[in-house]
């Protein structure tokens, strides 16, 4: 009877364990299925998107940004530590340098720009742009984005002008961030194509940026806020915006189209 028993239960077992591989293996089946349909949908472009990717990361670009100080760093300085030789190309004017790459098959355009003026030894302007073109693709993320950040030391005639209220003084500091950034670009981007067309990105933004607290001025308080300021892109969507302002140096941190959801969460200014 014991016998029987034992040899009922190896049966029961040895029927379960048929039952779960054959599921299993239904499993396995199904996520091929999946992967194919993906693959299908996207081609090789999808399968590069699960590909890990190369160097320069963000952080490092990030990193070589924040090496250079305002009003502290040399020319001299920044020509050792902007450029990766390995990723990136060099461009400079007598007052602008500029290191520059792209990942083409990523779908990655960025820029480190230092600039000078013509009588200080030291930088007064930095700007660091990331731009991915990657297209909406299933389970693949972040999509299409922009991330763009600055640090400029003011102008005296601009600081020391009278304003009718702080929010037209708000107004007046982006719009000559925009005059800067769109000059210092100019510097360089005659030697470079994609220079030239990252900075009609830029451009673009700031100028929807101040047409929109031209419209309506008592927005201009809510830039020195974490959050920023929300407005809408014709070519990302949508995008956020902050500044802030310490003694002579303005920080701007600007954000669109997939990356504006990273925007409280990222680091500066």
């Amino acid at each position: 009877m014991v016998k029987k028993i034992k040899n009922q239960k190896l049966k029961e077992k040895s029927s379960h364990r048929e039952h779960r591989v054959h599921r299993d293996g239904n499993r396995f089946d199904f996520c091929l299925l999946i992967f194919a349909f993906i693959l299908g949908l996207g081609g090789c472009t999808t399968v590069q998107f699960f590909m890990p990717d190369k160097p320069p990361y963000y952080s490092q670009l990030w990193n070589t940004y924040k090496r250079t100080s305002l009003k502290e760093s040399s020319a001299a300085d920044v020509m050792v530590t902007i450029r990766s030789s390995e990723y990136e190309l060099l461009s400079q004017s007598k007052s602008v340098i500029a290191s520059l790459g792209q990942k083409k098959k990523t779908y990655h355009t960025w820029f480190n720009i230092v600039a000078f003026d013509e009588n200080e030894p030291t930088a007064r302007r930095k700007y660091l742009l990331v731009i991915n073109e990657r297209p909406k693709i299933l389970f693949a993320e972040p999509w299409e984005g922009v991330t763009f950040d600055s640090e400029m030391v003011l102008e005296s005639e601009v600081l020391d002008k009278p304003y009718s209220n702080e929010n037209a003084r708000r107004i007046a500091i982006l719009r000559r961030v925009l005059e800067n950034v769109r000059r210092d670009i100019d510097e360089v981007s005659p030697d470079n194509k994609m220079l030239d067309v990252s900075g009609m990105i830029i451009n673009q933004a700031l100028r929807t940026v101040l047409v929109k607290l031209d419209a309506s001025p008592a927005l201009a308080a809510k830039l020195s806020e974490p959050a920023g300021i929300e407005f809408s892109h014709i070519s990302f969507d949508k995008g956020k915006i902050r500044m802030v302002v310490e003694d002579d140096i303005v920080t701007v941190k600007m954000m669109l189209g997939s990356f504006v959801r990273y925007f409280e969460k990222r680091q500066g200014p």
